[in-house]
């Protein structure tokens, strides 16, 4: 089950926030909130409260805890763009603007059973390629 976290018109362009979310893709969920706490970027507070409300939403919907939940889907979309102007030398005026962005935070259970299927599979992988190794050498 797949539980979801929004953050919309967050004040940060969403290039430096797409920096933040690029570490945590993919990770579990204890692990990307050790990440995201020694990360030094300013996108990772809001980053990080994004996950924990996306974690106390697990916990009350499906009494989920954090250590089967990884990060399925992180992305990062731009909002609307505030437009200022900057007054510049000789009359001229230059455009300022002010970048805002939205947050979706997936959420997904993690089977324990599919990391031991994998590394099976890479064992018989292993044993299949130095046999092919073996036969070649003679």
């Amino acid at each position: 089950m797949a539980f979801e976290a929004k953050l919309k018109y967050l004040r940060i362009s969403p290039r430096k926030v797409r920096l933040v979310a690029d570490l945590v893709r993919g990770k579990k969920a204890d692990e990307a909130q050790a990440i995201l706490g020694f990360t030094v970027k300013r996108a990772c507070l809001p980053v990080l409260k994004l996950l924990n409300s996306a974690l106390a939403n697990a916990k009350d919907v499906a009494q989920k805890d954090g250590s089967t939940l990884f990060i399925s889907k992180i992305t990062v979309d731009e909002g609307p763009t505030l437009k200022r102007i900057l007054p510049r030398a000789k009359g001229k005026a230059d455009r300022m603007m002010k970048r805002s962005s939205h947050i979706t935070l997936v959420l997904d259970e993690k089977w324990p059973e599919t990391e031991k299927v994998k590394k099976s599979k890479k064992v018989l992988n292993k044993k299949e390629e130095s046999v092919v190794t073996d036969g070649e050498n003679k």
